[in-house]
Parts: structure tokens; C-alpha cells; sequence
């Protein structure tokens, strides 16, 4: 099985460069009996490179995420959760499609198993020919508002608006900068389809001292969508995306030194706070039982960001890694009157669960003409059923891993290469395991190193392939990576190709503000992805 298994991957990866809301009956919460009244809302609220272990309730020792410890105290933790990808762009694009990476096009194969995002000289961004969750609720009645980070491309064709989104206050990239405005524009900041100003020239951050009212603003954002839509009578879907906890970190003057763990924890206690403002308002309008919120983050804390970044817990390594701390996600859902509270899934989740569950949850029918990776969990929420599922683990366009039930098989490993690893960057700080987080690229796929996840978090002790252990898990491992592999079919890859021009020199809506820029000539090339 294994030697199969490792000649399928060669053969693959040589093969191309009406009206509903929940109403509990009565008896309970356990009732299978749904009454179905009114369309129910959904709030996502998605943070950037915040880790497993950022919060009270997964063991923070400073306990500083009150708001959040008691949304888990409300609702549902999913200890076993995941993103579809280490790092943020590929991460989202498979949230609001329900599909890996690899389908939705969102990879480069300008170098095998390598990370790639959309800076702000990609020339790609979220196909067309993808199907996003906001698209499927708009054409059923609701309303649809993200708030924060795209990054699924900044090219106009590219925007939420024209994917499914009413309503967007954020940016189509990452806060970095300030830049000069010649030879790089500052990002721009859209208020729905028109740029109405530029971070570090309208939206400040302050580099020195971090201090910023992003988050505010975004908090603000949210509970004015929320109190409009309530007085509509409007079902709405929130995408709160908001990236106060990605490098450079900031927050607001209130929130500045109040944290043990310096700016970035002073972050996560604002973000902490606006979970409880959020939160609030849905009970204070009475839309609290009707509307379903998802926390969670994209992908895991940026270890290499040493105290500027978040913390993973007990998983290995982080962000752009495919061991546990780079896709293990703090997830809790929250629906008063729906989900008992003070609840721990057993269920192995995804990111990619959204665009089933909420589609299931609305009685809207998902696409029947593609592959769709997320399974709904509304049995898990509704009564505490397990699913069995694979987890698929990539790094571009590389399967590096597979989970089922607690066994986790490696197919590939590496960390980073030893060039930048000497030059400070450390995807693992602190922590080798040896033969696990190796600095080049290793194909295991005729003897993948197994791990048990129920006993070894971590990622620490590899399975003999001699055990008893090994000889019964790893082929049911290898059994659904051959069927994954078999049926794959990838979409055309979005993040080859770079090219200065389509920066945000002019982005819409900069004319009327006169803050157009001259853009160079066009002279695309490959992008070049170290990592």
C-alpha cells in the first residue's frame, strides 16, 4: 500500500507544473423535531495568525480573553479544528468556497509544496468559476458584510463585491508599510466598491508604539451592520475579518500596556473585547437565538514572529507549517438556544465546514457540479454527533499529511529551508524533533511517519512501522489519500504570477478622492516564493 501510495503522488504531482431558523421543540435540545420559522443569521469572526493557545479557555495563563472564555462557556469549543491551509490567503479562499487550495486555485507550482499568498503584486485572486458561500446566501435573501482583510486579490474583478458581499469595509491586503507611493503604494482602504483612504496616510498605525483604531473602527462596523439588518428584518451573514493580531500588531490607546504579554496580547485583548461588544449587541436586538457565530482563526500563530506573535500551545511548530501548529485553530461556536453550553466536540472540524453547515443550516442546496471539502456540522452542534472525516494537510500544491481519527500520517515534512533559518527565521523556535521538522524537503510517502494525536499533541514521538499501532492505523490513512488523490483535479493556480503594474496604484473610487497613482509599465514575472 505504501509503495502505491508513494507512486500515485509522484504520477499526481508530475502531472501538471424557504424561510428558516431553528427553533428547538420543547423537550430540548436533543430533539430531532426542528421548527423552521425564519432564515438564520451567520457571524464568522475570523482573526489573523492568532494561535490555539491565545485564549484563557485553551490554557493561556494570563487568562486574558474573558469575552471568549465565556462565549466557550455558552456554546461549543472544537478542540480539533482546522484550516485548510497554513497561511492566510489559500486559508480563506478555502473558507468561503468549501474547497481545498488545490481546487480553488489558490497555489503556485512555481516550487513544489511551497506557500504562497496574495501580496500586492499577485496578478491572480479567487477564480470566477468559484462558487463562494456569500454568492449562495445573497441569492436567498441575505445580506452579506466583511469587514477587515480580503486577500483573496486586489485587482477589481477580484473584490468582495463582485463575490457575494453587499456591504465591505477593509482592505484587499495585509496592513504592511508605510510605503513611499512610487515605488510601492500604500494599501488602500475600501468602504464598499470605492478606495476612501490608505494605511499609514488615513488609517494610521503607528510603528513605534503600535497604536492604532483599526480594531475600533471594525468593532464599530460590525454593530451598526448588525442593528441595521435586525431593523430590516434582513437575514445577514458578517465575515468579520479583522487583523489587529498579524504583523505589524497594533491597538488602540485604551488597550496599549494593558496585557502581560506586550503589544501582541494588548491585541488580543482588544479583539477579545470586541468579540464581547458583538456578541452584546446580537442579545441586546433579540437575534441572539437566531444567529449561529463561528470564532476562529486562519491559520496558526506566527512562531517566527517570536513576542509579536501568538502562541500554539502544546502543538509543533506554527504558521506556514502543516504540524499542528500551523493548522490547528481556537474554534468556538456560539447559538443561544441551540447549542447546549459548555460544550467539547469530539469533531474533527475545518474552515471549510462554514460553506456546508451554514448552506445546510439556510436549506440552500451546494453546488452539484464540483468536489466540495466541507462537511456540515450541524449535527455536531445541534446534538453532538461525530462525523468520521479525513483532515488533508497541504503546503501549495504538496499533500504533506493526512489525518483520521486521532492518527496523523506524515507524507512530507520540512520547516523551513537552512538558508533562512540562519538568517533568523524560524518557523520552530525552541523546538526539533528529529526526522519530523526537517529544513528540507522529505518524501516519507513509502513510509509515512505515523503520530497519535490523542496521546502525543505534540507531535513529538513517531510510530514505529513495525508496531501493532502502525500495521492497523496506517492503512486506513493511505486508503483515503489514494481515494483523494485518485478523484483530484486541480484548479488552474491563481499565485504564479507577479507584476508591479497591478499594484493598488489607482484602486476604484481614487479619482474622486484625486489620490491616483502613476503605474509602471506592465512586466510580469514569476513570483518568487521562499517558503
Amino acid at each position: 500500500m505504501a509503495l502505491n501510495l508513494g507512486l500515485l503522488l509522484l504520477l499526481f504531482y508530475s502531472s501538471y507544473s424557504c424561510c428558516l431558523s431553528f427553533s428547538e421543540s420543547a423537550t430540548g435540545l436533543g430533539s430531532s423535531s426542528l421548527r423552521f420559522e425564519e432564515k438564520p443569521n451567520f457571524v464568522i469572526l475570523l482573526m489573523d495568525d492568532m494561535g490555539w493557545g491565545d485564549l484563557g479557555v485553551f490554557g493561556e495563563p494570563s487568562k486574558e480573553t474573558p469575552n471568549l472564555d465565556q462565549m466557550a462557556a455558552e456554546g461549543m469549543l472544537f478542540p480539533d479544528f482546522y484550516s485548510a491551509n497554513p497561511i492566510c490567503s489559500p486559508s480563506r479562499a478555502s473558507l468561503l468556497s468549501g474547497r481545498l487550495p488545490i481546487r480553488n486555485g489558490f497555489y503556485t507550482t512555481n516550487k513544489l509544496g511551497h506557500d504562497a499568498y496574495t501580496p500586492q503584486v499577485i496578478v491572480g485572486g479567487i477564480p470566477d468559476e468559484e462558487i463562494l458561500l456569500p454568492e449562495l446566501l445573497q441569492k436567498h435573501g441575505y445580506r452579506n458584510k466583511i469587514i477587515g482583510k480580503w486577500h483573496l486579490g486586489q485587482q477589481p474583478q477580484y473584490h468582495p463585491l463582485k463575490h457575494g458581499f453587499d456591504e465591505w469595509f477593509g482592505a484587499p491586503n495585509c496592513h504592511f508599510g508605510p510605503f513611499d507611493d512610487k515605488k510601492t503604494p500604500n494599501i488602500p482602504v475600501y468602504k464598499d466598491a470605492d478606495m476612501v483612504g490608505r494605511y499609514y496616510e488615513d488609517f494610521l498605525i503607528d510603528r513605534k508604539t503600535g497604536e492604532s483604531n483599526l480594531t475600533q473602527i471594525y468593532i464599530k462596523e460590525a454593530t451598526s451592520f448588525i442593528e441595521a439588518q435586525t431593523t430590516k428584518g434582513q437575514p445577514f451573514f458578517l465575515y468579520w475579518a479583522v487583523d489587529a493580531t498579524h504583523e505589524p500588531v497594533y491597538a488602540s490607546r485604551d488597550f496599549l500596556g494593558t496585557s502581560r504579554r506586550g503589544l501582541y496580547g494588548d491585541a488580543v485583548r482588544e479583539l477579545d473585547s470586541g468579540v464581547g461588544e458583538i456578541l452584546a449587541t446580537l442579545q441586546r436586538l433579540g437575534v441572539d437565538k437566531n444567529t449561529l457565530v463561528f470564532f476562529t482563526s486562519d491559520n496558526g500563530a506566527a512562531t517566527y514572529a517570536k513576542t509579536n506573535g501568538g502562541s500554539n500551545g502544546p502543538f509543533l511548530c506554527g504558521k506556514q507549517t502543516t504540524f499542528e501548529g500551523g493548522s490547528r485553530e481556537p474554534t468556538i461556536a456560539w447559538w443561544p438556544g441551540h447549542i447546549s453550553p459548555g460544550q467539547v466536540s469530539k469533531q474533527t472540524g475545518s474552515l471549510m465546514d462554514f460553506f456546508s453547515t451554514f448552506l445546510d443550516l439556510a436549506s440552500i442546496p451546494a453546488p452539484a457540479d464540483r468536489a466540495i471539502d466541507g462537511i456540515s456540522l450541524r449535527s455536531a452542534l445541534l446534538h453532538s454527533n461525530v462525523t468520521d472525516r479525513p483532515i488533508f494537510y497541504y503546503r501549495g500544491d504538496l499533500l504533506m499529511a493526512a489525518r483520521l481519527g486521532q492518527y496523523k500520517a506524515h507524507l512530507w515534512t520540512w520547516t523551513n529551508g537552512l538558508e533562512e533559518y540562519h538568517k533568523g527565521i524560524d518557523f520552530c523556535p525552541g523546538e526539533n524533533v528529529e526526522g519530523l521538522t526537517t529544513h528540507k524537503q522529505t518524501n516519507h510517502t513509502d513510509s509515512p511517519l505515523l503520530i497519535d494525536l490523542g496521546a502525543d499533541p505534540g507531535e513529538k514521538y513517531i510510530i514505529k512501522p513495525h508496531s501493532s499501532v502502525y500495521r492497523k492505523e496506517m492503512p486506513a490513512i493511505l486508503e483515503a489519500v489514494s481515494k483523494h488523490l485518485s478523484g483530484l483535479k486541480p484548479g488552474v493556480p491563481q499565485l504564479n504570477w507577479c507584476d508591479s503594474a497591478v499594484m493598488n496604484w489607482a484602486p476604484q473610487g481614487c479619482e474622486k478622492l484625486g489620490r491616483c497613482l502613476p503605474a509602471p509599465k506592465s512586466q510580469p514575472y514569476k513570483c518568487v516564493w521562499p517558503h
